[in-house]
């Protein structure tokens, strides 16, 4: 049973600032479970930019915050029109406390009533568990730089029903 007590609801613009906060943390806190510290600081450096951050979130995608007691995010998840996710995170202290269930339930009862057919995603190393425990599975390893360091993620889809 979640420690937790948090709401699922749509984001708001004014939720940037807290959640760029808390995807920083969560990439800084979480990535060294699977990542070298090069590897984290070049992964977490994009979290800096809080106005590209800003337009990706407004783009016209579905997203959704996770909100604990404090009314601050404590995670978030994207869909865009293609069924592509491309943010799922949550803040350190909720990590395994299931709130990326929760925000994924949403993203997956979302596509099924758009009549998306098909989830895809890149996941971290991180993430890959939890992914391929939501039913994705594994379509190949991605070879990536950031800013010149080697990392790597996973190309991952789910069918839906």
């Amino acid at each position: 049973m979640s420690k937790f007590a948090f709401l699922i609801r749509p984001y708001v613009a004014l939720d940037l600032p807290a959640i760029r906060e808390m995807w920083g943390r969560s990439i800084r806190e979480l990535g060294p479970r699977a990542y070298s510290p090069e590897q984290v600081a070049a992964w977490a450096v994009r979290t800096n930019d809080m106005d590209r951050l800003g337009e990706r979130l407004g783009d016209g995608r579905q997203v959704w915050v996770a909100e604990g007691v404090t009314e601050e995010p404590i995670g978030f998840i994207d869909l865009e029109e293609d069924g592509h996710i491309d943010f799922l995170y949550a803040a350190p202290e909720a990590a395994g406390q299931g709130v990326a269930v929760r925000l994924f339930a949403e993203v997956e009862r979302a596509a099924k009533a758009a009549k998306i057919s098909r989830l895809h995603t890149e996941a971290s190393e991180v993430a890959r568990g939890f992914f391929e425990r939501m039913g994705f599975v594994m379509l190949h390893r991605r070879e990536l730089e950031l800013d010149g360091v080697p990392i790597h993620n996973w190309k991952m889809e789910k069918q839906l029903a």
